[in-house]
């Protein structure tokens, strides 16, 4: 194993480390509203310390205001929760009807979602009408959301992405939350002559078949079959609706794990795993395609656990990965690099810092649900490996303590192939720059760890709708 655990380390423990984020990132926050203007897009990373865009789909926005709505959850300051809610309120609707992303997850949960959420556990005013609009925005966005589909041959289906029909991304089990909820909140989508689709079946396919065809387990489907590995796409012939081969676009290789992609799938199953553990209802003929409710959540918890084993065993020492294990340039690093404290200023190949925030809240979801259900040695695991992790990203040199910079956590990357991330002069690789969703699961999983150490509410995607 690469990960160095420490396993005395305790949630109260980060509780300074998390104050001094979360003083940080109210400066960043009111820094970034202060200087950005709307008519630009969507801030998506950082050049030179200040949030710049790119267009290529709007989903970081809701990060954006998510972040605000974190930092008042965490702390209180009302200032916060009126920037999160101003912007919701006049930025986000049109992410509620969009109908060419597979972003709605990320962009509405983490805004209508949240606010929801504040609302349910009484840390905002409750109000009949402003809960029933979060409501009625959430049971939108799911549906349109489930009516991105591509059918497959054997009758089930997936969410495809802003590719096209043939796309089936592995981030998008993390988008499924938003059709979660609507689910819950008793929406369905409505097609041709009336007939009544079951978000709740669009979710299980879905998921099925991510788990299908971009997760790996080590049954020798291609000769690179590791398990836990994860291709970021599977391509499928529209036409007959046969899965072809695995691809990457963000990623080194289709061969190669993409770490973030790794990171979405390990918390999209944990986040699943909760949602069902929680009990959600629904009918069994929504399980029926992939042998019942009871193999749809042992397929997720196989998924979950087989890329929390990958990820553990293929980050650094300190829990931070490098952006894609099969990175042409690895060769060049210390042959020991994956023992070692991760080195974001190499002069090789960059680390993600992202894909580790995002890891360490699956990690952390993953091993509480597992100790809920008496496998304590290995929840227990999976859950120091959470913190240990987080206690790398609340401090240098991933913390971002310059208040000149506009990011709070430093060396994350967004698309390597692309040559999208600054390199800063003098340097060859990215590094020292933050990104719109690194910022915000890192609010996130401190958050999570924050409420825990204080004992108070669980947060999850779904609270406000079903009991935590």
């Amino acid at each position: 194993m690469a990960l160095k655990i420490d396993n005395r380390l305790a949630s109260r423990q980060l509780v300074p480390d998390i104050e001094k984020l979360f003083e940080l990132s109210a400066q960043k926050i009111l820094s970034l509203e202060a200087t950005w203007a709307p008519e630009r897009g969507t801030p998506v990373f950082t050049v030179k310390g200040r949030y710049t865009t790119r267009g290529w789909t709007e989903w970081t926005q809701g990060f954006q205001y998510g972040s605000a709505l974190l930092q008042f959850d965490a702390m209180g300051d009302d200032r916060f929760l009126e920037i999160g809610r101003r912007g919701t309120f006049e930025r986000m609707a049109p992410h509620l009807s969009h109908i060419g992303v597979h972003d709605h997850g990320f962009n509405n949960i983490s805004t209508y979602g949240q606010l929801l959420r504040l609302m349910h556990e009484g840390k905002i005013p409750a109000d009949a009408n402003e809960r029933a609009f979060y409501e009625l925005a959430l049971k939108v966005s799911g549906a349109i959301q489930a009516s991105r589909w591509t059918r497959l041959a054997d009758g089930t289906g997936f969410i495809h992405s802003f590719n096209g029909p043939h796309s089936l991304f592995v981030d998008t089990i993390r988008s499924l939350r938003v059709l979660g909820v609507a689910h819950a909140l008793g929406h369905v989508l409505m097609g041709e002559q009336d007939r009544r689709i079951s978000l709740m079946e669009r979710l299980v396919h879905h998921a099925w078949n991510t788990l299908r065809y971009n997760l790996y387990y080590g049954e020798g489907r291609d000769a690179y079959d590791i398990p836990g590995r994860v291709a970021h796409e599977a391509v499928f012939n529209t036409a007959s609706g046969v899965f072809r081969c695995p691809n990457s676009q963000q990623g080194f290789s289709p061969f190669t794990t993409w770490t973030r992609g790794l990171a979405w799938a390990l918390l999209g199953c944990a986040e699943q795993l909760e949602f069902f553990h929680a009990g959600v209802r629904a009918p069994d003929e929504d399980f029926a395609a992939v042998g019942g409710r009871g193999a749809f959540v042992e397929k997720l918890l196989r998924g979950a656990t087989v890329t929390a084993d990958f990820y553990l065993a293929h980050c650094c020492a300190d829990g931070v990965p490098m952006w894609d294990t099969g990175a042409p340039h690895l060769h060049r690093l210390p042959a020991d690099y994956l023992d070692r404290p991760s080195d974001p200023f190499n002069p090789w190949e960059p680390v993600d810092s992202s894909a580790a925030a995002i890891a360490a809240q699956g990690l952390l979801r993953l091993g509480n649900y597992l100790m809920a259900h008496n496998q304590v040695a290995r929840g227990r695991k999976y859950r120091q490996a959470a913190l240990t992790i987080a206690r790398t990203l609340f401090r240098e040199p991933y913390l971002s303590t310059d208040p000149r910079h506009q990011g709070l956590i430093l060396h994350s990357v967004y698309h390597r192939p692309n040559g999208w991330d600054h390199v800063p002069r003098g340097q060859k690789v990215p590094n020292g720059e933050s990104s719109m969703w690194g910022d915000y699961h890192a609010r996130e999983l401190a958050l999570l760890i924050l409420r825990e150490a204080r004992g108070e509410v669980y947060p999850t995607f779904f609270s406000g709708v079903l009991p935590s």
